[in-house]
């Protein structure tokens, strides 16, 4: 079972379920050519898509267009079902930087056909994520900065601030879906900017003052 660390503290947790939010920066959604949506779109990915620090993206055989997605990662800390906004960030244990890694090609033939993106966003190697830091250490989670480089060439910078739908409506709106249990993420969705990686390339994204990951890539 994967595991992630949360900072200051000496044994790591199991990672559960990893919840994705889509669509939820709506400058994103544009640079998609995609409707700004009335719902959540919620789509997840295995823990075992989860990697760390300095790890390895590995593009799988079946794709020829990998994309980098940076976003905020929520850990749950406290399980809970019907979570009400007002509650919710009684279950929040930290937040660290994530990368929600997609294979385009793959994901836009499955949209064509009607089909689920459950390969395209829930590979191995899919779902990088930092250490956990620790709620009370990051303050409000609606003000940081993320960002994204290449090769050290910025791709993506945006504030948290900027999302459509915030942490604690995220969690009412899952909650009264699937139980939510300690060890579970959400990536709460990407900026503008996304864009391909190649094999040889080199992805870092930052939390701006609190986490970094970097992450070689190559082809399977």
């Amino acid at each position: 079972m994967k595991t992630i660390q949360l900072r200051g503290h000496h044994d790591p947790f199991p990672v559960g379920k990893i919840f994705c939010l889509g669509r939820n920066y709506a400058e994103h959604a544009r640079e998609m050519q995609a409707e700004i949506p009335q719902t959540p779109v919620v789509f997840l990915k295995p823990g075992t898509a989860v990697i760390h620090d300095g790890e390895t993206i590995i593009i799988p055989g079946i794709s020829r267009e990998a994309h980098h997605e940076v976003e905020l990662v929520v850990a749950i800390g406290k399980p809970g079902k019907h979570i009400r906004r007002n509650a919710a960030y009684d279950h929040v244990l930290g937040y660290g930087i994530g990368l929600d890694m997609t294979l385009r090609d793959v994901q836009n033939e499955a949209k064509k056909r009607g089909l689920p993106w459950s390969v395209a966003k829930g590979f191995d190697t899919s779902a990088p994520v930092s250490d956990i830091i620790p709620a009370d250490r990051v303050g409000n989670p609606h003000a940081l900065t993320i960002s994204c480089t290449v090769n050290g060439t910025l791709r993506q910078r945006s504030s948290t601030g900027r999302m459509l739908l915030q942490i604690d409506e995220i969690i009412e709106y899952i909650s009264s879906i699937f139980t939510m249990e300690a060890g579970d993420l959400i990536f709460t969705g990407t900026p503008e900017g996304v864009g391909e990686v190649k094999h040889g390339d080199v992805v870092e994204a930052e939390l701006l003052g609190f986490a970094r990951i970097s992450h070689p890539v190559r082809n399977e």
